[in-house]
């Protein structure tokens, strides 16, 4: 259905939306810190806020999704961070600073089960990935374009009213969602069974669940480390400024976009020519796994160019990882359940993001540098195959007992 590519632009323009919210503090930094007397530590418990409430913010999100349903789910959750952002303006102290990107975390939390969600009452399992892919990399979008946008925006109107003219964007979109998205009549489920959320006593036993969440706890880390405190190495250690970093972070993400899409690509490939969901899957996550113990050597070399050709490999590999894992909740859990079982690993991968990507680098690197955390933060991805390799096996999919019994 051609609608379906609108549903997924609207899904890429909110993703935008939502990372351009959350960068820019790490890209406002500089102004940021020198305003409000933000060090490294201080930094580091501010994103761990964010960390933090965005955690339990996939927990909850995830269920008001599956309960309420996509259309509601996600506007609320736009409305909510795009207010947060704006709040921001209103900071005065880091204390400030802190509560307001928590209360960003909690609403920006709704915007990956919601996608995902859309995706599976939208597109086939075959193109799941890559449409995951594609709207994944507005990850990638808003990194790119995020640094420009808001050097030139600080320079006109100053850094506080980027936060608002973020958040205003957030409403916009908000809008135009609750007006445009409709559930298919093709992924309509049984009678009832869409109303209820499956239960999280009954989500939490099943290997499943958890061979997903492993894999986000061992790869959201080194993703949230690369958009926190990637600026600031290049700052602080490569002795770069604004403008430099403005040109090489979008190189960096441009490059992970091609990871977002070659990776959903890649997956739909493997399943074109004949092989099952769980080995096309499993193949393209090991692929993009052994990417970032390569990609680590950018903080040991001198030359800048090379350093930053490993660190778009990284973001790359990182991408294309996850446009394959987010897919896997759709491969074996009924759609009643895609959005709490994204909501757990969400949780799951964000509270290793707030202790890998937050509290440890704000200690670690005022003492020991940035080496130790890119070179072994490198190896987590293989580490997490493992646990997908050993937990969901075949893709075994989950049954649907509601729905069956409705049989």
């Amino acid at each position: 259905m051609p609608y379906r590519w609108w549903i997924l632009t609207l899904l890429t323009l909110g993703t935008v939306i939502n990372y351009l919210d959350r960068l820019a503090l790490t890209l406002l930094n500089p102004l940021i810190r020198e305003e409000l007397k933000l060090d490294d530590e201080t930094y580091g418990w501010v994103t761990a806020a964010f960390q933090g409430c965005y955690t339990i913010g996939f927990l909850v999100m995830g269920k008001f999704v599956d309960r309420y349903g996509t259309r509601l789910g996600y506007t609320v959750a736009a409305i909510w961070w795009s207010f947060a952002g704006i709040a921001t303006t209103f900071a005065r102290a880091p204390i400030d600073l802190a509560v307001m990107r928590g209360l960003l975390g909690l609403g920006e939390a709704g915007n990956f089960p919601s996608a995902i969600k859309a995706v599976a009452e939208w597109f086939p399992p075959k193109d799941r990935a890559f449409a995951t892919g594609i709207f994944n990399a507005g990850t990638n979008v808003a990194t790119m374009i995020g640094p420009a946008l808001f050097v030139a925006m600080s320079g006109m109107y100053g850094w506080r009213a980027c936060f608002a003219i973020t958040g205003g964007l957030g409403l916009i979109w908000a809008i135009t969602w609750w007006f445009s998205y409709y559930v298919p009549q093709s992924a309509n489920e049984p009678a009832g069974a869409k109303a209820e959320p499956m239960p999280w006593s009954q989500t939490l036993r099943y290997r499943q669940t958890w061979g997903f969440a492993l894999g986000k706890f061992f790869s959201d880390p080194v993703w949230w480390f690369l958009l926190f405190w990637l600026p600031l190495y290049l700052y602080n250690v490569r002795g770069l400024d604004m403008k430099q970093v403005s040109w090489i972070l979008p190189f960096i993400y441009f490059v992970a976009d091609i990871g977002s899409v070659a990776g959903g690509w890649l997956s739909g490939y493997f399943m074109r020519q004949g092989w099952p969901v769980a080995r096309a899957r499993k193949a393209a996550l090991l692929v993009f796994a052994c990417m970032p113990p390569i990609a680590a050597a950018a903080v040991l070399v001198d030359n800048l160019y090379v350093a930053v050709g490993l660190f778009s490999l990284a973001t790359a590999a990182h991408q294309g990882w996850s446009a394959n894992l987010y897919t896997i909740t759709s491969d074996v859990f009924p759609r009643r359940a895609v959005a709490s079982v994204t909501g757990i690993g969400g949780a799951v991968g964000g509270f290793s993001g707030m202790l890998f990507s937050a509290i440890v680098p704000g200690y670690v690197v005022p003492r020991l540098g940035y080496v130790p955390l890119f070179l072994g933060m490198s190896c987590f991805y293989l580490i997490g195959w493992v646990c997908i390799h050993a937990l969901l096996r075949n893709f075994e999919p989950v049954e649907d007992s509601l729905a069956a019994e409705q049989r």
